[in-house]
């Protein structure tokens, strides 16, 4: 019996699983700047029924954290397995060299898999470069997919599309377009409607045929400007928020900043950090935006279901980095602390031993390309820098391994206790304690030296990789 393989955002192993559970094909789907603000891990006030179910039959991981607190260096190394570098542009930067090491979608393409994208799946939406983004001649990924796509609709274009508000709004100078916006209609007066509706498509057609396919799938909201029909913000009407946990600006060197990507926006000169209704309208707007994703996730599913193609795939849902709701005193990511670098990873194959349970060991973005490997029962690529998660899938309680992140001239190591940051390679260093209530909030480094020295060798020994 084949069984197909559905990627939304990790995958399982097959070691340990039932005889003839390897999936075939593989559905990625991926979620722009959305944190671990779900129900299914523990937010209760948010509606998130179809991630929610993904979940329920599938692992959740709860301490899975990013390379990099931006979109493009987190999705290189999803996508190529691999350490990279930080910037927006680190795909790009790759294209233009010379490639032995075959990304993701062209490893799997090279061992006769259809590989597809569709909406923000590398960092432009759509795959190409060019002043709008729709330059046939420079792909982000070349030799990686089929067909990338990116239905721009009334948006025109990737570029609007990234950016866009309702009904074909789209960004030319930040400060004239409202920060947040939710106004009735249906899913498809946002850029991610139209994009699902070619999702959808391309997943009927690759259903038809007996080829093996990689489907990836990317979903922009809830990025900025936080726009989604007005029916998800009704929801959260009478929503009672909980308080923001540490929201003042740190003391001390550390990677904070003043949230300009956020700032830069029509706000109607208000500010979060100042006015305590603003900070919650502007929650509320990015909780109507990960509902308005869930949709979308939730008509993925149901189109894989009626297409019979549910037992045989394996789903996987991938966060490319978290976002600061004014934890800190941010509103946005590019941080190095916890709220920046976690993000949702379900992984959702045929079967699993004890579906819907958690698993709390620390894995990163890094480990997805070698466990789909393996769930596929495929010989891994020996330049991978990530470790295979088919123990956890098989026993949530198997251990993890500590994280490592980076940004410009800062890096951070992740334990299970403990986040060491390091500025300009041991210069300066931050150590967090994660068993105290203090949290990010108080560095520890003087009084625990040799912790911090211990977490700074294996830190740089980790990055010596990139």
């Amino acid at each position: 019996m084949n069984f197909r393989f559905l990627l939304v955002a990790l995958a399982i192993p097959i070691t340990g699983f039932a005889e003839n559970s390897k999936p075939k094909n593989v559905l990625l789907i991926c979620v722009d700047d959305l944190r671990p603000e779900l129900n299914c891990y523990g937010v209760e006030y948010i509606h998130s029924p179809n991630i929610d179910a993904l979940a329920a039959r599938g692992r959740i991981f709860t301490r899975h954290y990013v390379q990099a607190p931006t979109c493009g260096a987190s999705r290189y190394t999803l996508l190529t397995g691999t350490y990279g570098p930080s910037s927006n542009g680190s795909l790009f930067s790759r294209a233009k060299k010379e490639r032995p090491n075959p990304s993701l979608p062209a490893f799997l393409r090279k061992q006769g898999f259809t590989t597809v994208s569709v909406g923000k799946v590398s960092h432009h939406p759509g795959g190409r470069g060019g002043p709008d983004w729709n330059d046939d001649a420079i792909p982000e990924m070349p030799d990686s997919w089929d067909r990338h796509l990116l239905p721009a609709g009334e948006w025109k274009h990737p570029r609007g599309w990234m950016h866009g508000l309702a009904n074909g709004e789209i960004r030319k100078n930040a400060k004239d377009m409202d920060v947040f916006q939710a106004l009735e209609g249906p899913d498809t007066i946002y850029p991610d409607g139209p994009s699902t509706d070619v999702a959808l498509e391309q997943l009927h057609e690759l259903a038809k045929s007996e080829e093996p396919f990689f489907l990836a799938f990317g979903i922009l909201r809830p990025h900025l400007p936080f726009g989604a029909p007005k029916k998800y913000l009704d929801l959260y009407y009478d929503a009672e928020l909980p308080p923001i946990p540490h929201p003042e600006k740190p003391e001390g060197k550390t990677t904070w900043h003043g949230s300009g990507e956020f700032m830069k926006y029509n706000r109607w000169g208000r500010n979060p950090n100042e006015d305590g209704d603003f900070a919650t309208d502007v929650r509320k707007h990015y909780a109507a935006c990960v509902t308005y994703a869930d949709a979308q996730v939730g008509r993925m599913l149901d189109r894989l279901k009626s297409l019979g193609l549910q037992d045989e795939t394996l789903v996987i849902l991938w966060g490319d980095h978290g976002w600061h709701l004014g934890e800190h005193a941010i509103w946005g990511k590019h941080a190095l602390f916890e709220e920046s670098l976690r993000s949702p990873l379900i992984i959702a194959p045929p079967t699993i031993e004890k579906p819907g349970e958690k698993s709390d060991s620390i894995v990163e973005t890094l480990d997805v390309y070698p466990t789909i490997c393996d769930l596929l029962e495929m010989d891994k690529p020996n330049f991978l820098d990530g470790t295979s998660l088919v123990p956890i899938l098989e026993n949530p309680t198997a251990p993890g391994h500590p994280a490592v992140s980076y940004k410009g001239n800062a890096a951070t190591i992740r334990t299970d206790s403990h986040r060491l940051i390091s500025h300009k390679n041991g210069e300066f260093l931050a150590l967090y304690d994660h068993t105290s209530e203090a949290g990010e909030t108080e560095n520890v480094a003087e009084s625990k030296p040799e912790l911090a020295k211990k977490l700074l060798a294996e830190l740089q020994a980790r990055l010596g990789k990139k």
